[in-house]
Protein backbone atom coordinates (compact mmCIF):
# COMPACT_ATOMS: atom_id res chain seq x y z
CA UNK A 1 0.00 0.00 0.00
CA UNK A 2 3.05 1.95 0.07
CA UNK A 3 3.26 4.95 -2.95
CA UNK A 4 6.14 5.80 -4.43
CA UNK A 5 4.54 7.60 -7.10
CA UNK A 6 4.03 11.58 -7.52
CA UNK A 7 0.54 12.60 -7.34
CA UNK A 8 -0.91 15.61 -9.30
CA UNK A 9 -3.04 17.76 -7.18
CA UNK A 10 -6.20 16.53 -8.94
CA UNK A 11 -5.24 13.07 -7.82
CA UNK A 12 -5.70 13.63 -4.55
CA UNK A 13 -8.66 16.05 -4.58
CA UNK A 14 -10.29 13.05 -6.36
CA UNK A 15 -9.13 10.11 -3.89
CA UNK A 16 -10.11 12.95 -1.09
CA UNK A 17 -13.86 13.30 -2.84
CA UNK A 18 -14.02 9.65 -3.07
CA UNK A 19 -12.78 9.62 0.21
CA UNK A 20 -15.66 11.27 1.73
CA UNK A 21 -18.28 9.17 1.02
CA UNK A 22 -20.09 11.91 -1.19
CA UNK A 23 -24.01 10.56 -1.60
CA UNK A 24 -24.61 8.82 2.00
CA UNK A 25 -22.94 11.75 3.07
CA UNK A 26 -24.93 14.43 1.59
CA UNK A 27 -27.85 11.96 2.29
CA UNK A 28 -27.15 12.58 6.00
CA UNK A 29 -26.31 15.96 5.87
CA UNK A 30 -29.68 16.59 4.00
CA UNK A 31 -31.66 14.71 6.44
CA UNK A 32 -30.33 17.04 9.57
CA UNK A 33 -31.16 20.36 6.97
CA UNK A 34 -34.56 19.06 6.72
CA UNK A 35 -35.13 18.22 10.52
CA UNK A 36 -33.67 21.61 11.21
CA UNK A 37 -35.66 23.41 8.97
CA UNK A 38 -38.87 22.20 10.44
CA UNK A 39 -37.63 22.95 13.67
CA UNK A 40 -36.99 26.48 13.69
CA UNK A 41 -39.83 27.45 10.98
CA UNK A 42 -41.05 29.65 10.49
CA UNK A 43 -38.67 31.90 12.68
CA UNK A 44 -35.14 30.62 11.20
CA UNK A 45 -32.19 31.41 13.20
CA UNK A 46 -29.89 31.73 10.08
CA UNK A 47 -27.10 31.42 12.04
CA UNK A 48 -27.75 28.41 14.01
CA UNK A 49 -29.25 26.50 10.97
CA UNK A 50 -25.69 26.88 9.63
CA UNK A 51 -23.70 25.53 12.55
CA UNK A 52 -26.04 22.82 12.92
CA UNK A 53 -25.90 21.70 9.26
CA UNK A 54 -21.93 22.09 8.64
CA UNK A 55 -20.99 20.57 11.96
CA UNK A 56 -22.91 17.57 11.17
CA UNK A 57 -21.35 17.30 7.85
CA UNK A 58 -17.72 17.65 9.24
CA UNK A 59 -18.99 14.80 11.47
CA UNK A 60 -19.96 12.30 8.58
CA UNK A 61 -16.54 13.47 6.85
CA UNK A 62 -14.62 12.23 9.77
CA UNK A 63 -16.91 8.60 10.07
CA UNK A 64 -16.46 8.83 6.55
CA UNK A 65 -12.93 9.14 6.12
CA UNK A 66 -11.77 7.23 8.91
CA UNK A 67 -14.01 4.30 7.89
CA UNK A 68 -11.42 4.17 4.39
CA UNK A 69 -8.39 4.47 6.95
CA UNK A 70 -9.48 1.78 9.40
CA UNK A 71 -10.38 -0.46 6.14
CA UNK A 72 -7.73 0.17 4.80
CA UNK A 73 -5.80 -3.66 4.68
CA UNK A 74 -9.01 -5.24 3.30
CA UNK A 75 -9.60 -2.86 1.30
CA UNK A 76 -6.30 -3.70 -0.58
CA UNK A 77 -7.01 -7.37 -0.78
CA UNK A 78 -10.31 -6.81 -2.28
CA UNK A 79 -11.35 -3.46 -2.85
CA UNK A 80 -8.39 -1.99 -4.97
CA UNK A 81 -10.39 0.63 -6.71
CA UNK A 82 -10.92 2.22 -3.37
CA UNK A 83 -8.63 5.89 -2.95
CA UNK A 84 -6.01 4.66 -0.58
CA UNK A 85 -5.52 1.27 -2.52
CA UNK A 86 -5.10 3.26 -5.70
CA UNK A 87 -2.30 5.45 -4.00
CA UNK A 88 -4.81 8.71 -4.92
CA UNK A 89 -4.38 9.49 -0.43
CA UNK A 90 -2.17 7.90 1.66
CA UNK A 91 -3.64 6.47 4.92
CA UNK A 92 -1.63 8.87 7.34
CA UNK A 93 -3.61 12.07 5.07
CA UNK A 94 -6.87 10.37 5.43
CA UNK A 95 -6.41 9.70 9.21
CA UNK A 96 -5.37 13.62 9.65
CA UNK A 97 -8.55 14.75 7.39
CA UNK A 98 -10.77 12.94 9.78
CA UNK A 99 -9.03 13.64 13.16
CA UNK A 100 -9.38 17.50 12.07
CA UNK A 101 -13.07 17.14 10.79
CA UNK A 102 -13.61 16.24 14.41
CA UNK A 103 -11.89 19.49 15.50
CA UNK A 104 -13.73 21.15 13.30
CA UNK A 105 -17.14 19.71 14.42
CA UNK A 106 -16.38 20.31 18.07
CA UNK A 107 -15.44 23.97 17.55
CA UNK A 108 -18.46 24.79 14.81
CA UNK A 109 -20.98 23.22 17.95
CA UNK A 110 -19.16 25.44 20.66
CA UNK A 111 -21.81 28.37 20.29
CA UNK A 112 -25.23 26.12 20.51
CA UNK A 113 -26.97 24.41 22.93
CA UNK A 114 -24.45 21.82 25.34
CA UNK A 115 -26.80 19.52 24.45
CA UNK A 116 -26.21 19.70 21.01
CA UNK A 117 -22.55 18.94 21.23
CA UNK A 118 -22.92 15.93 23.36
CA UNK A 119 -25.63 14.60 21.35
CA UNK A 120 -23.07 14.84 18.18
CA UNK A 121 -20.06 13.43 20.16
CA UNK A 122 -22.40 10.43 20.81
CA UNK A 123 -23.48 9.86 17.27
CA UNK A 124 -19.54 10.19 16.36
CA UNK A 125 -18.42 7.68 19.39
CA UNK A 126 -21.14 5.23 17.83
CA UNK A 127 -19.98 6.13 13.83
CA UNK A 128 -15.95 5.26 14.62
CA UNK A 129 -17.15 2.37 16.84
CA UNK A 130 -18.54 1.17 13.56
CA UNK A 131 -15.51 2.02 11.71
CA UNK A 132 -13.53 0.09 14.59
CA UNK A 133 -14.65 -3.17 14.34
CA UNK A 134 -18.36 -3.57 14.75
CA UNK A 135 -19.14 -2.80 11.02
CA UNK A 136 -17.97 -6.55 11.08
CA UNK A 137 -20.57 -7.97 13.01
CA UNK A 138 -23.98 -8.75 13.70
CA UNK A 139 -24.05 -5.55 16.24
CA UNK A 140 -23.60 -3.00 13.09
CA UNK A 141 -27.46 -3.00 12.78
CA UNK A 142 -27.55 -1.98 16.57
CA UNK A 143 -25.23 1.25 15.81
CA UNK A 144 -27.48 2.34 13.15
CA UNK A 145 -30.68 1.89 15.46
CA UNK A 146 -28.97 4.03 18.17
CA UNK A 147 -27.47 6.59 15.89
CA UNK A 148 -29.86 7.01 13.15
CA UNK A 149 -32.80 8.35 15.73
CA UNK A 150 -30.15 10.84 16.88
CA UNK A 151 -30.10 12.58 14.08
CA UNK A 152 -33.67 14.52 13.93
CA UNK A 153 -33.03 14.83 18.02
CA UNK A 154 -30.00 17.01 17.62
CA UNK A 155 -31.59 19.11 14.62
CA UNK A 156 -34.17 19.95 17.15
CA UNK A 157 -31.77 20.59 19.89
CA UNK A 158 -29.17 22.00 17.74
CA UNK A 159 -32.14 24.90 16.73
CA UNK A 160 -33.18 25.18 20.82
CA UNK A 161 -36.77 23.37 20.19
CA UNK A 162 -37.55 20.31 22.38
CA UNK A 163 -41.32 18.88 21.39
CA UNK A 164 -42.44 15.34 22.52
CA UNK A 165 -42.92 14.41 18.62
CA UNK A 166 -38.80 14.35 18.33
CA UNK A 167 -39.08 11.86 20.87
CA UNK A 168 -41.65 9.04 19.57
CA UNK A 169 -39.44 9.76 16.21
CA UNK A 170 -36.58 7.71 18.27
CA UNK A 171 -38.39 4.40 17.88
CA UNK A 172 -39.56 4.68 14.44
CA UNK A 173 -35.84 6.12 13.29
CA UNK A 174 -34.16 3.28 14.58
CA UNK A 175 -36.20 0.91 12.81
CA UNK A 176 -35.11 2.68 10.03
CA UNK A 177 -31.51 3.02 10.92
CA UNK A 178 -31.56 -1.06 10.91
CA UNK A 179 -32.76 -0.76 7.65
CA UNK A 180 -31.02 1.79 6.41
CA UNK A 181 -27.64 -0.81 7.70
CA UNK A 182 -28.74 -4.08 5.62
CA UNK A 183 -29.01 -1.56 2.56
CA UNK A 184 -25.32 -0.47 3.04
CA UNK A 185 -24.47 -3.76 3.71
CA UNK A 186 -26.19 -5.18 0.78
CA UNK A 187 -23.63 -4.46 -1.81
CA UNK A 188 -21.11 -6.19 -0.03
CA UNK A 189 -22.36 -8.89 1.50
CA UNK A 190 -20.60 -11.64 -0.38
CA UNK A 191 -17.42 -9.92 -0.11
CA UNK A 192 -17.88 -9.61 3.49
CA UNK A 193 -19.16 -13.57 3.87
CA UNK A 194 -15.80 -14.51 2.00
CA UNK A 195 -13.37 -12.61 4.28
CA UNK A 196 -15.24 -13.58 7.27
CA UNK A 197 -17.32 -10.80 8.31
CA UNK A 198 -20.07 -11.28 10.09
CA UNK A 199 -22.14 -8.52 9.45
CA UNK A 200 -25.97 -7.82 10.26
CA UNK A 201 -26.44 -8.74 6.36
CA UNK A 202 -23.98 -11.88 6.26
CA UNK A 203 -25.30 -13.05 9.47
CA UNK A 204 -29.41 -12.62 7.58
CA UNK A 205 -27.91 -14.12 4.22
CA UNK A 206 -29.16 -12.22 1.26
CA UNK A 207 -32.55 -13.55 1.15
CA UNK A 208 -32.99 -12.81 4.18
CA UNK A 209 -31.75 -8.94 4.27
CA UNK A 210 -33.99 -8.35 1.38
CA UNK A 211 -36.49 -9.56 2.94
CA UNK A 212 -36.13 -7.33 6.21
CA UNK A 213 -35.78 -4.16 4.76
CA UNK A 214 -39.07 -3.61 3.39
CA UNK A 215 -40.62 -5.17 6.62
CA UNK A 216 -39.05 -2.33 8.48
CA UNK A 217 -39.85 0.11 6.58
CA UNK A 218 -43.66 -0.63 6.69
CA UNK A 219 -43.56 -1.37 10.11
CA UNK A 220 -42.24 1.93 10.86
CA UNK A 221 -44.95 3.68 8.16
CA UNK A 222 -47.33 1.63 10.14
CA UNK A 223 -46.62 2.88 13.79
CA UNK A 224 -46.26 6.76 12.52
CA UNK A 225 -50.20 5.94 10.92
CA UNK A 226 -51.37 4.30 14.71
CA UNK A 227 -49.30 7.68 16.31
CA UNK A 228 -51.37 10.04 14.31
CA UNK A 229 -55.02 7.96 13.99
CA UNK A 230 -54.56 7.91 18.19
CA UNK A 231 -53.79 11.37 18.45
CA UNK A 232 -50.82 10.32 20.43
CA UNK A 233 -48.95 12.90 17.92
CA UNK A 234 -51.30 15.18 16.06
CA UNK A 235 -50.55 15.92 12.46
CA UNK A 236 -52.08 16.85 9.21
CA UNK A 237 -53.94 13.90 7.53
CA UNK A 238 -53.25 14.98 4.07
CA UNK A 239 -49.86 15.68 4.68
CA UNK A 240 -49.12 12.42 6.28
CA UNK A 241 -51.62 10.38 3.97
CA UNK A 242 -49.57 10.98 0.83
CA UNK A 243 -46.04 10.24 2.56
CA UNK A 244 -47.16 6.99 3.56
CA UNK A 245 -48.76 5.71 0.20
CA UNK A 246 -45.68 7.25 -2.07
CA UNK A 247 -43.25 5.49 0.93
CA UNK A 248 -45.54 2.53 0.12
CA UNK A 249 -45.09 2.50 -3.32
CA UNK A 250 -41.58 3.24 -3.19
CA UNK A 251 -41.39 0.18 -1.22
CA UNK A 252 -42.94 -1.46 -4.00
CA UNK A 253 -41.10 -0.67 -6.36
CA UNK A 254 -37.85 -1.46 -4.67
CA UNK A 255 -39.02 -5.38 -4.27
CA UNK A 256 -39.94 -5.37 -8.02
CA UNK A 257 -36.01 -3.68 -8.62
CA UNK A 258 -33.89 -5.20 -6.63
CA UNK A 259 -33.66 -8.70 -5.40
CA UNK A 260 -31.51 -11.98 -4.58
CA UNK A 261 -32.16 -12.96 -8.36
CA UNK A 262 -31.51 -10.02 -9.29
CA UNK A 263 -27.92 -8.23 -10.78
CA UNK A 264 -25.67 -7.26 -7.53
CA UNK A 265 -25.86 -3.71 -9.76
CA UNK A 266 -28.64 -2.72 -8.84
CA UNK A 267 -27.93 -3.05 -4.84
CA UNK A 268 -26.05 0.03 -4.56
CA UNK A 269 -29.37 2.08 -6.05
CA UNK A 270 -31.77 0.00 -3.80
CA UNK A 271 -29.58 1.37 -1.11
CA UNK A 272 -29.57 5.31 -1.93
CA UNK A 273 -33.30 4.14 -2.33
CA UNK A 274 -34.04 3.36 0.65
CA UNK A 275 -32.51 6.20 2.34
CA UNK A 276 -34.97 8.64 0.08
CA UNK A 277 -37.97 6.53 1.27
CA UNK A 278 -36.62 6.51 4.98
CA UNK A 279 -35.94 10.86 4.59
CA UNK A 280 -39.79 10.92 2.99
CA UNK A 281 -41.44 9.24 5.93
CA UNK A 282 -39.67 10.91 8.75
CA UNK A 283 -40.08 14.05 7.08
CA UNK A 284 -43.66 13.93 5.97
CA UNK A 285 -44.29 12.99 9.52
CA UNK A 286 -42.11 15.95 10.87
CA UNK A 287 -44.19 17.85 8.18
CA UNK A 288 -47.27 17.33 8.68
CA UNK A 289 -46.77 17.96 12.61
CA UNK A 290 -45.62 21.05 11.91
CA UNK A 291 -48.52 22.61 9.85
Amino acid sequence: MEISKKRRVSEVALGFFLLSHPLPVLMHTLGVALFALLAGWPSLAWNTLTLVILAHLAMQLSIALLNDYCDRRLDTLGKRNKPIPRGLVRPNEALVAGLLCIIVMVVLLLPLNPLALAISLLYLALGQAYNLGLKSTPYSGVVFALAIPLIPVYAFVGMGRIIPLVFWLVPVAALLGVALNLANSLPDTETDAASNARTLAVALGVRGTFRLIPLLIIVSAALVAVLAITHVVRVNTWVLLPAILLTLLIVCFMVFYSGPGRSTSTRKTYFYLTVANCLLLAGGWLIGASV
